[in-house]
Order: C-alpha cells, then sequence, then structure tokens
C-alpha cells in the first residue's frame, strides 16, 4: 500500500500498528498517525522524528465539524494517490458493568466515538479512498487496492453473548456503539462493491492496553503482529465480514 491512515495513536493498539508499520520491509510510502494531542504524544512524536514517511496529525473525533479539513490536509500528504487503507481504530469503553451503573452520558459518548465518528470520518476520507481504488485498478480487492477496516470487538457479537460466556455481563456503551460498527461495516461493504474497495472489521484480541487491563491475555505486539499478518492477506473473501486478530471469522 502507498498509503495508510490510523486513528487513535498515542497508545495501546494504534501506537503498536505504527511502530510495525515503520518496521516492515516494505513499508508504506505515507504512514498517517492521528491523535488528540501531539503534545501528549511524546513516543508518537519521536517515532515521526525518526520516520520521515510518518505524519503526525491531530484528531477530535468528538468534532465531526473538523472532520472536512481534516481530509484536506490528508489530501495534501497522499495528493493524487488517494489514501489506501483507513483504519479506525480510536475507541472508546467506560468502567461500567450492569444495566444499573449505566450512565447517558457514557452512552452517548461511546456511540460519538464508536460509531459516529467512524462513520462519518470515512465519509469525509471516502473520495481519497475511492481515488485510491481507481488508480490501483489492476490489483485485486485488498490493502494494495483501497480498504477501510474497523476496530471492533468480540464483545459486540449477539451470538456470542450467552449466559455461558464469560464475559457476558454489562459493558451496555462499549457492546451496543460496537455492534454498530459492525452494522456499519457490513453496511457500506455492501455500497463499496462496485468500488472495489474492501471493507471489514476485527477483534484485536483481549490485549494489555488501558482498555483491556492488565490481566488481558495479549500483549500489544502479539496482537499487531497476527492483526497485520492477516490484514496483508485481505481479500475479496473477507469484504463484509467480522475476524479476530488471526483471522477467524466472528459470528455477528
Amino acid at each position: 500500500m502507498n498509503s495508510i491512515l490510523v486513528t487513535g495513536c498515542n497508545r495501546g493498539l494504534g501506537l503498536g500498528l505504527i511502530k510495525s508499520l515503520v518496521k516492515d520491509p516494505n513499508p508504506p510510502t505515507n504512514i498517517i498517525a492521528t491523535c488528540r494531542s501531539t503534545a501528549k504524544a511524546k513516543e508518537l512524536c519521536e517515532i515521526k522524528e525518526k520516520y520521515q514517511n510518518v505524519h503526525l496529525l491531530e484528531l477530535e473525533l468528538e468534532k465531526p465539524e473538523t472532520f472536512n479539513s481534516f481530509a484536506e490536509r490528508v489530501k495534501d500528504i497522499v495528493k493524487e494517490d488517494g489514501l489506501n487503507v483507513l483504519f479506525n481504530n480510536a475507541g472508546y469503553a467506560p468502567r461500567t458493568t450492569k444495566l444499573t451503573g449505566v450512565r447517558t452520558e457514557d452512552l452517548m459518548k461511546a456511540f460519538e466515538i464508536n460509531t459516529v465518528a467512524p462513520m462519518m470520518l470515512t465519509k469525509c476520507l471516502l473520495p481519497l479512498i475511492k481515488l485510491a481504488s481507481e488508480k490501483n485498478q489492476d490489483k485485486p480487492m485488498g490493502i494494495s487496492r483501497a480498504a477501510i477496516i474497523n476496530m471492533s470487538s468480540i464483545l459486540s457479537s449477539i451470538t456470542l453473548n450467552t449466559k455461558e460466556a464469560d464475559f457476558n455481563l454489562g459493558n451496555y456503551p462499549y457492546r451496543c456503539s460496537k455492534a454498530g460498527l459492525n452494522i456499519f461495516t457490513r453496511s457500506l461493504s455492501i455500497e463499496l462493491n462496485q468500488n472495489c474497495i474492501l471493507v471489514t472489521c476485527i477483534h484485536p484480541g483481549w490485549v494489555k492496553t488501558d482498555m483491556g487491563g492488565p490481566r488481558a491475555a495479549l500483549s500489544v505486539e502479539d496482537s499487531i503482529d497476527q492483526i497485520m499478518k492477516f490484514v496483508k492477506n485481505l481479500n475479496n473473501t473477507h469484504n463484509g465480514d467480522f475476524h479476530d486478530y488471526g483471522g477467524d471469522k466472528l459470528p455477528w
């Protein structure tokens, strides 16, 4: 791929993705990393200083009114080649369990960041993604042509949310908003199939991040290594589906 944009890169999985991309044997020409504040993203700034193909842009996902101007800044970077990959990684998970602990503000913020922001940001960047697909008509559906990848969660699976599941309790804002992201993924994959733009969503596993907590089963590095292997092999058979970090298909 010539270019990739990853949201939520100041820490966790987003930062892990950027670290993996810059060390790839065949790295993208343009790696665009976003964060809310560059002043608070010390490690990300250090990476930008070391690698000339890394571009660091500030993006506030709770301010969709800024997305059009943000898209213009992305256009200045990718120019006539367009944007090959948009990785909607940024997410929000309030610490709630049963319904009695759910607050309206947590629900609204979860939907704003996990569902609304990826949808509206994709809308603003779609002309650049379509341009990349048109420029790479000789290539099959995948990241070398054009792709939109949404970071979801197994907690959004309705099928797997049973009384026997060890993760069945609560987390309503996160679960509901990620389920919204899933239906957006499926619907968009149908709409953009005629443009040969791949759209899929990935569950990264239970990862040791601020969101996943210290008891999680996977390190960021382990999760990202497997995600990148899977992403590099994305093709039309993955379009509109839900997969885990190793590429196994998950039920909605």
